[in-house]
């Protein structure tokens, strides 16, 4: 038997990257995931990716920054599924620069994406888990649910030109531990996963075409110098750049039944660096 059949899983920004991998991984176990992405076509080619394989998924898309997001993604597991047990908050992006050069708009856009869309999703599901939980222990069961936010190991230790970056992920940490003793006594068990240098577009060579991006109408350029890829890469002591895959190893680990005793901890997932 596959370690989440019957359980009904959120990933946001789960069309690309770490979140396709993570939603892929989840719905490998059995898992129906609501994937969800900015732009329509790689979300709905998880879905397809997903239902091919046998699985079950839907799509809701659009910004997880939007006021009524939170809501409208945990109505679509509801709705779509009949429940909720794992919500994974990746979403995000960097918006890099020095502090000198940074604008009010450009910190907050950090902090719009990496902690209150994670803050309006976990406070949509609170309702529907205290009524699930409630009716749950009346019945005398004990049914585990997971939540795992995505920071950073720039959230850890900082990172020169990523201020408002540092400080949202940062900030998701003391989100997780907050919400692992709020939530305990309703069997949800908060973890959070750090990343390292992971290839994905935000980490390709600046001169890559897939590091071209608009959001939420703004065009956008990721993508870091090859000297800096450089640099990083020699600080790894796995030697090598994490794959989506192997991130998205740590998040399965979260939402897997093995780590059912395991809340409000961060896990670094890095190939070593920043230990």
């Amino acid at each position: 038997m596959r370690a989440l059949a019957g359980k009904v899983a959120i990933v946001t920004g789960s069309g690309r990257g770490i979140g396709r991998a993570v939603a892929l991984k989840l719905a490998a176990q059995g898992a129906a995931i609501v994937v969800n992405d900015l732009d329509a076509e790689p979300a709905l080619a998880v879905v397809d990716a997903i239902r091919a394989a046998g699985g079950r998924a839907v799509a809701c898309n659009g910004s997880v920054t939007a006021p009524d997001f939170g809501e409208r993604i945990v109505r679509a597991a509801l709705d779509g599924f009949g429940g909720l047990d794992i919500i994974v908050n990746n979403a995000g992006y960097t918006r890099d620069g020095v502090i000198h050069k940074q604008s009010d708009e450009q910190f907050q856009a950090m902090l719009d994406v990496h902690v209150t869309a994670p803050f309006r999703i976990l406070r949509a599901a609170a309702e529907p888990w205290r009524t699930m939980a409630k009716a749950e222990a009346a019945a005398g069961r004990e049914v585990i649910r997971k939540v795992v936010n995505i920071s950073s190991i720039s959230g850890l230790g900082g990172n020169p030109g990523q201020v408002n970056y540092a400080a949202a992920k940062s900030a998701v940490i003391g989100m997780t531990k907050t919400l692992a003793k709020e939530w305990g006594r309703l069997k949800v068990c908060v973890n959070c996963v750090a990343f390292g240098f992971i290839e994905t577009r935000l980490n390709l060579p600046d001169d890559h075409p897939d590091t071209h991006a608009e959001i939420e109408g703004r065009p956008l350029r990721f993508g870091v110098p090859a000297g800096f890829r450089e640099t990083v890469t020699a600080q790894i002591p796995l030697g090598r750049p994490g794959t989506p895959e192997e991130a998205a190893g740590g998040v399965y680990f979260f939402c897997a039944p093995e780590s059912d005793y395991v809340s409000g901890q961060t896990l670094l997932v890095s190939g070593g660096l920043g230990i």
